[in-house]
């Protein structure tokens, strides 16, 4: 009896192991380098990093669709800051996905962007998660688009 319920744990752990291992390859969507874009040329030779160039980590180039995001946990799920930041990736998830996350979880935990945060409970362990989709939130409100809204989170968190 004991041999048949290890054999169940392996198999499950296996499925579980196999869906990780696959399911960062499904997306389409296209991510930046985790390279800086931040480049100049000049006359004498091609582009090189700009002096002073900051790593950007990855966010989607392109709006995505609203439909192609996968979706995020329950703000009501949490507490205070976390729920309302949770809030917000709801309000402009397609805004989210196109923004950097500087806890940089694109290096450790294979996320396409800040959105990829709050799929699972990540953001909620987090503060830059938070402090991120919460001035996002406040920016877009203020009218500033996707674009403008990623330049201040590079400006704010990037140092």
């Amino acid at each position: 009896m004991k041999k048949n319920w290890l054999l169940i744990a392996i198999v499950i752990l296996l499925v579980v192991a196999a869906g990780v291992l696959v399911a960062p390859r499904m997306s389409s969507n296209k991510v930046t380098p985790i390279a800086t874009n931040h480049t100049h040329s000049s006359a004498d030779g091609p582009a090189t990093p700009a002096q002073g160039a900051k790593l950007i980590p990855a966010y989607l180039q392109q709006p995505p669709s609203r439909s192609s995001l996968a979706p995020t946990l329950a703000p009501e799920k949490f507490e205070g800051l976390t729920r309302d930041a949770y809030k917000a990736v709801r309000e402009i998830p397609v805004t989210i996905a196109q923004l950097p996350c500087y806890c940089h979880c694109d290096r450790g935990f294979g996320h396409k962007s800040l959105y990829s945060c709050f799929e699972d409970d990540h953001a909620a362990h987090c503060a830059v998660c938070v402090n991120e989709a919460l001035l996002a939130l406040k920016l877009e409100k203020e009218g500033k688009t996707a674009p403008q809204i990623r330049e201040r989170i590079v400006e704010t968190f990037g140092n």
